[in-house]
C-alpha cells in the first residue's frame, strides 16, 4: 500500500492509538474537577477494532511501533487482550502504553505476558501534597507501587513524563530528576501545551524548556548529547554532578534527562507520529482542527486496503506545523483544538 506520507515529505511510522477517553485522575492542566462527558461504550473502538487498526498500520502502511494511550488505558479491562492479540500478529513489534500508573501494580505481570515492551508514566512530582494538588487525587503511593512493580517485571526503559507548572511544582525539577536517576527511570520534562479542557492555558504562564534547563542546572550539570535526536520529541542531556562537567576531571555520568519543547522549540519538521482517537478518528497532528473518521469504515465492511487508503489520504494533508501552517502555539492567531488531551490521546 505504501507509507503514511504527507505533502511535506514526512513519513509517519509511530502510531499513537487511544483506547479510552476516561481517566481516574483530574489533572488541572488536562480536565475539570468534575471530569468530562465520556464516550459511550459503543462509541469506543472495540478490542478487535483497535487490533485491526494497528495491524493495518504495521502490515500495510509501514508503522514500526505502537503506543496505546488514553485517557487512562489501564481503565480498559481488555487492554491485555488487545496487546496479546496484536503480539500474535506481529511478534517483534515494539508496544508501549502511556499511563498514570494507577492500577499498574496489579496488572503489569499480565501486560508483560501479553507483550508489553515499555511504559511511559505521567508523574509531575514525588511530593504527596503537590501530587494531590495537581491531580485532585491522593494517589501518589499507588503510582509509586506501580512503577516499582514494572521495574521488578523487567520493563525497560521506564520513562517518566513530567509537566512543570509555575508556582506549583517548578521548584521541584531537581528533586524529581534525582529521584528518577536513583531508580533508573528516564525523565522527560514536557512543556505544558494548550490542550486543557478549560482552555485556560497561556504562553506566559507556561514554564518554558529554557526555564526547565535552568531549574535542573541549579542541582546538576547538563551536557547536550552529541547524537542527533532524529524524530524523537525529546532533546537529551547527559547529567553530571553539579560542577563536575567543568572540573577538568572525568566524572561519572549519572544518567540522561530529556526536555520536550513543543511550544518554544517545536520539532514539527521531524514529526513521525500518526494518531487515532478512542472513537476512531484520524488526527494527523496533535493540534489539528480536522479529523478523518475511520470508525464508519471499520464497521461497514470496508476492506483493510480501503481503510489504509482513508488513512493515507488523511495523513497526506497533515499541516506543516502545529495544526496550522503558519501559526505558532500561543500566538494571538492560534486557535486551541476543541478536544483536550484526554479526548485526543497522548
Amino acid at each position: 500500500m505504501g507509507l503514511l506520507e504527507d505533502q511535506w515529505g514526512r513519513v509517519a511510522n509511530d502510531l499513537r492509538l487511544s483506547l479510552i477517553d476516561k481517566c481516574n485522575l483530574r489533572c488541572t492542566y488536562c480536565m475539570p474537577a468534575e471530569g468530562l462527558d465520556w464516550l459511550g461504550k459503543n462509541e469506543l473502538l472495540s478490542a478487535s477494532e483497535a487490533v485491526r487498526i494497528a495491524d493495518i498500520g504495521v502490515r500495510l502502511l509501514g508503522v514500526r511501533e505502537v503506543r496505546f494511550t488514553g485517557g487512562e488505558p489501564l481503565v480498559r479491562a481488555d487492554l491485555a487482550t488487545i496487546l496479546g492479540d496484536l503480539r500474535e500478529l506481529h511478534p517483534t513489534l515494539p508496544m508501549s502504553i502511556t499511563t498514570n500508573g494507577i492500577g499498574l501494580e496489579k496488572k503489569i505481570d499480565r501486560l508483560v505476558e501479553a507483550g508489553l515492551n515499555r511504559i511511559n508514566v505521567s508523574l509531575d512530582t514525588v511530593c504527596p501534597e503537590t501530587f494531590a494538588k495537581i491531580t485532585r487525587r491522593d494517589r501518589l503511593p499507588h503510582v509509586l507501587r506501580g512503577l516499582e512493580a514494572a521495574a521488578e517485571a523487567g520493563i525497560h526503559p521506564i520513562k517518566i513524563n513530567a509537566v512543570l507548572m509555575r508556582g506549583v511544582n517548578d521548584d521541584q525539577a531537581g528533586e524529581l530528576l534525582e529521584w528518577s536517576l536513583r531508580h533508573d527511570f528516564q525523565l522527560r520534562f514536557i512543556e505544558q501545551m494548550p490542550l486543557d479542557a478549560d482552555h485556560e492555558w497561556t504562553r506566559s504562564g507556561m514554564v518554558t524548556a529554557g526555564e526547565v534547563r535552568d531549574r535542573i542546572s541549579e542541582d546538576f550539570d547538563l551536557v547536550p548529547q552529541a547524537e542527533p535526536r532524529g524524530s524523537a520529541p525529546a532533546e537529551l542531556w547527559d547529567v553530571y554532578p553539579l560542577g563536575a562537567a567543568d572540573a577538568g576531571n572525568p566524572a561519572p555520568i549519572l544518567g540522561q534527562v530529556g526536555v520536550i519543547a513543543s511550544v518554544t522549540e517545536p520539532f514539527c519538521e521531524a514529526c513521525s507520529r500518526t494518531r487515532i482517537t478512542a472513537d476512531g478518528k484520524i488526527r494527523s497532528c496533535l493540534f489539528s482542527h480536522e479529523e478523518t473518521d475511520l470508525m464508519e469504515a471499520l464497521r461497514d465492511g470496508s476492506t483493510d486496503e480501503r481503510i489504509a487508503e482513508i488513512w493515507q489520504a488523511a495523513m497526506w494533508t497533515k499541516p506543516k506545523a502545529h495544526g496550522q501552517t503558519k501559526v505558532g502555539l500561543g500566538t494571538p492567531e492560534f486557535v486551541q483544538p476543541d478536544r483536550s488531551m484526554s479526548a485526543i490521546g497522548g
